[in-house]
């Protein structure tokens, strides 16, 4: 199996080549449990992911991140955002509409 960070990077890759499939993306934001629309869209995609895989990887990279910065105490700079995977690539993928909405533009 591959690891999240990869498959949420392929699913980046090809929304932005695929305007269909980041739509369906970003549908997913609207359902009522968003978080699991979501990890089920992937899984139609062919992309094994699942909720509780999802936060665990957010939560491991950002505790792994902590544990490097300054000794990995209590006094660590709080990274925000650091530990969501799924903000942060829905960040992405909207930022990937804007992007291409001002290059339209210009």
């Amino acid at each position: 199996m591959r690891d999240i960070p990869t498959i949420l990077e392929e699913l980046q890759n090809l929304a932005l080549k695929d305007e269909s499939v980041r739509q369906r993306l970003l549908k997913t934001r609207e359902a009522t449990e968003p978080l699991s629309a979501f990890c089920r869209t992937c899984r139609e995609l062919g992309y094994e992911l699942y909720e509780m895989e999802l936060i665990s990887a957010g939560e491991e990279f950002y505790a792994t991140m902590k544990r490097s910065t300054n000794g990995g105490g209590e006094n660590s700079p709080v990274l925000n955002g650091e530990d969501d995977f799924y903000e942060m690539f829905f960040a992405n993928i909207t930022n990937i509409n804007k992007s291409a909405s001002i290059r339209k533009r210009t």
